[in-house]
């Protein structure tokens, strides 16, 4: 925040009277500021479980946005100990009425399918909560949307989790989700497209950057390789080497020469076979790095 009058950042922030005052004139940016936080103090987590007054977030991984009420499957009672077999029979028909009772319509019919499907696929591909929870809300944007009509259900989860990869720059291919979710790649990229289209996502165009760190470590290379590596691209990048070839080729090039620069020589065949590019699309970017960048390099 700047001072409008002085041209000061130096502010301090009033909680008791809900001001914002600079600190060089003293005029008052703002007043009556609404403090957002919690008006208790709390020393350990019984504390704050038994002091807050609100409940848990919103979870769009789950159907019902977590605002159920849920049966578990542990059969115990309040105190832990273990319910008798005459009452597990009960517990177990009131959770099944209970589950088909929150269930509907075809639309929460459709999300509980997607998101377990949602879930599955993230797991395997090692993705964070957050994108987990980015993917489900656009999944959601995307039943509210009808976009999910005459599709499957895996082909539009495995756009999504693609979609939201981009946006996070996380580095997931179209065949390592297409390899999970069992969905032809082409099928995978039509739904990203038309996704893309109807939601008007700005998607980022790859980093082949993301990939050096994941190359170097399947290889065993040092930290050495990586940073020349590195080097490597961004010289490629400020050419305009990497527009039009895909990003994975472009990275592979780069870590393959580099490890023979650093002396830690990998084959093509080696680097090919963790990057998920043949070793043509190796040799191809390998000589147009060489010349554009005029690297000296023995092979």
């Amino acid at each position: 925040m700047k001072c409008p009058d002085c041209g000061s950042t130096k502010v301090s922030r009033d909680a008791e009277r809900g001001e914002v005052v600079c600190k060089d004139c003293g005029l008052v940016l703002e007043d009556n500021v609404v403090q957002e936080g919690p008006e208790w103090r709390a020393f350990d987590a019984e504390q704050r479980a038994s002091r807050a007054r609100t409940g848990a977030p919103l979870k769009y991984m789950s159907p019902n946005k977590g605002l159920v009420t849920e049966i578990d499957q542990y059969n115990r009672d309040v105190r832990g100990g273990k319910i008798a077999p005459s009452q597990q029979a009960q517990l177990y028909r009131m959770r099944k009425w209970h589950k088909r009772a929150s269930i509907s319509n075809s639309i929460e019919r459709n999300l509980a399918i997607a998101l377990t499907e949602l879930n599955r696929v993230a797991s395997h591909l090692g993705l964070q909560e957050v994108i987990r929870e980015s993917a489900a809300l656009l999944y959601r944007k995307c039943v509210e949307k009808g976009l999910i009509r005459g599709r499957q259900i895996e082909s539009v989860v495995s756009a999504v989790i693609y979609a939201v990869c981009r946006q996070y720059g996380v580095p997931r291919t179209l065949d390592e989700i297409s390899a999970i979710a069992e969905i032809p790649k082409k099928e995978i990229g039509r739904t990203f497209r038309l996704i893309s289209q109807e939601l008007t996502l700005k998607i980022p165009l790859t980093n082949p950057q993301f990939y050096i760190t994941r190359f170097v470590t399947a290889l065993k290379l040092s930290g050495e390789t990586q940073k020349k590596a590195q080097e490597i691209l961004d010289q490629a990048i400020k050419k305009g080497l990497v527009s039009g070839r895909g990003p994975m080729g472009v990275a592979a090039a780069a870590v393959y020469i580099a490890s023979v620069l650093v002396g830690e020589r990998r084959t093509q065949k080696e680097v090919a076979d963790v990057a998920g590019v043949t070793e043509v699309t190796i040799r191809n970017r390998y000589r147009e790095l060489k010349k554009s960048l005029a690297l000296k390099v023995s092979i």
